[in-house]
């Protein structure tokens, strides 16, 4: 069974690479980063906001953006 995320959890939520709006993705149970092509998942009704645990969608998108995090945390 599904656990829903808290639709107020959602609105606050931004990406912690680029600082960006997420998408719900309920089919899939995950919050989407268009700006840096990663997915990053939902275990019950957590969301899980790590890069290094976030799904790549977009391989361009997600190489621009680790690049730059991996310069700033050696």
């Amino acid at each position: 069974m599904e656990i829903a995320v808290d639709p107020k959890l959602l609105e606050i939520l931004v990406c912690p690479l680029t600082k960006t709006t997420l998408t719900y993705d309920r089919q899939n149970n995950r919050l989407i980063s268009e700006a840096a092509g990663l997915a990053y998942p939902i275990l019950k009704g957590v969301p899980i906001m790590l890069i290094d645990g976030a799904e790549i969608i977009d391989e361009i998108k997600a190489n621009e953006f680790r690049g730059l995090f991996s310069q700033r945390n050696p």
